[in-house]
């Protein structure tokens, strides 16, 4: 059920209520596939008998409608993918949060000096000490990797030594012999607690015309073998942009690079279409 916290000023919204707030806002009749989603949202009092929206409401759905800047966040868990993010409008910053098997996430209003912090907090940025490691940067192919993480669901019964040479093996036998490298990554993949990657997109311009740009980087959390960047295949990675001899990069980083990146993620002013490079 959607519902409304006035204390903090938050959401609970699935897709298809704001598929009917969608509606709604452009004057259209509902579609009857949506009928139970616009009943929830009248029920919990986010819109009137009319249809129009509750006055706390507006602000998010015109944010939503019309966004400046999507950052996205999308993670991968134990519970699956999860996806997050925060949405930059005219006046207004909005974050939203999914839990797992829920259909509904959370938004909530950001002050834009929060909204490094916040999206920190959404991937659990951590500042804890982290484990030597034999190696701080990994190369392989992709066809390694995916023969690493082939066998994660073999190692039940298995102790966590076991566990790591069941996975160097695969890897060797999928091509990686750098000992150093092959010892790191059978860890690092044993290890792993979340992979997440974060996006940014906004109207941006390119050689005077204006053109969508894009931007991204991808983490994985290893916990006490703290994160490692996954500089290849680069962000934004396409559908059908990666196979089996795409090279893989993965460079440790601590947490201070990390928010680093997530800084360097947002545009700046002269990134927007409204105010190209003086050509």
């Amino acid at each position: 059920m959607p519902s409304y916290d006035s204390t903090r000023g938050r959401f609970r919204l699935a897709e298809n209520h704001l598929a009917v707030l969608g509606h709604r806002m452009d004057g259209e009749d509902v579609p009857s596939e949506l009928a139970e989603a616009e009943h929830e949202l009248r029920q919990a009092g986010l819109t009137d008998q009319s249809g129009d929206l509750d006055f706390a409401l507006s602000p998010l759905v015109s944010t939503l409608r019309a966004p400046a800047v999507i950052l996205h966040v999308e993670a991968l868990g134990e519970h699956g993918t999860l996806h997050h993010g925060v949405t930059i409008g005219d006046g207004y910053v909005y974050s939203h949060e999914s839990w797992p098997g829920s259909e509904e996430s959370e938004y909530v209003r950001l002050e834009p000096a929060m909204l490094v912090w916040a999206l920190a907090r959404m991937v659990n940025l951590q500042g804890d000490g982290t484990e030597g490691v034999a190696a701080s940067e990994i190369e392989t192919t992709m066809a390694v990797l995916d023969a690493g993480l082939a066998t994660l669901d073999g190692l039940h019964g298995l102790t966590a030594a076991e566990g790591i040479d069941r996975i160097a093996e695969a890897l060797k036998a999928a091509g990686l012999t750098r000992k150093s490298q092959l010892s790191t990554l059978a860890m690092v993949i044993a290890g792993m607690r979340s992979s997440w990657r974060m996006t940014a997109a906004w109207q941006g311009h390119d050689e005077g015309a204006s053109a969508l740009r894009v931007r991204g980087f991808a983490v994985w959390d290893c916990g006490p073998l703290g994160y490692w960047r996954r500089e290849l295949p680069a962000e934004p990675v396409l559908p059908g942009q990666v196979d089996d001899t795409t090279p893989l990069r993965l460079v440790r980083v601590d947490a201070k690079e990390i928010w680093q990146l997530i800084t360097d993620l947002l545009p700046e002013t002269a990134e927007f279409a409204t105010t190209p490079h003086p050509g």
